[in-house]
């Protein structure tokens, strides 16, 4: 049933406030097994993004299509990549990100040892690997310009010293075969 208010526009229904039902998390286990830290969960790109801490370690992502880049994205850098590889055979770059070597990388989940993987990956990141986890940027408000990047000036050159005009004057009324004469200003 809607509710009239005095201006005229119905109120919805109370049932239009019911809680609505949240998406599973997906691959659970993994806050599971990060729990000793307190990861805290925000959604990023319909995907679940864990934070221990000041740090963004994982994306946990499990979605229709592409269906390639589900699993564990760990956020790291590319420096860190030749490590990691022994430990995470399967280890690779995300496709929806773009073509080349990106600085996140997916644990797939169509992978044989994905689960076994993700723990490991847990595992370091409660041992505080500095390969994993990266500090976020401040955050902007919605529609507000990025923060202007300081500009180095160049070192700034000394002007040469001007030199005083020559009296061209007397040489041009000489060569005339006249007088010069110094024009003064009024």
């Amino acid at each position: 049933m809607i509710k009239r208010s005095r201006s005229g526009r119905g109120a919805p229904a109370d049932d239009v406030f019911a809680a609505r039902k949240r998406k599973p998390v997906p691959h659970e286990f993994v806050l599971e097994a990060l729990a000793p830290l307190g990861p805290e969960t925000r959604p990023m790109f319909g995907c679940v993004a864990v934070y221990v801490e000041d740090k963004i370690v994982l994306i946990l992502r499990d979605k229709p299509a592409p269906a390639q880049d589900n699993g564990v994205w760990l956020a790291t850098t590319e420096e860190h990549h030749a490590a990691l590889r022994p430990e995470f055979p399967n280890m690779r770059s995300i496709e929806v990100l773009g073509s080349g070597v990106t600085g996140w990388q997916v644990l797939p989940a169509e992978a044989p040892d994905f689960e076994e993987a993700a723990l490991r990956a847990c595992a370091l990141i409660e041992a505080g690997d500095p390969r994993i986890g990266k500090v976020p940027g401040q955050r902007r408000k919605r529609g507000e310009a990025p923060p202007k990047r300081a500009v180095k000036k160049a070192p700034a050159k000394k002007a040469p010293a001007k030199k005083a005009p020559a009296k061209k004057a007397g040489k041009v009324a000489a060569k005339r075969g006249g007088k010069a004469t110094a024009k003064r200003g009024s």
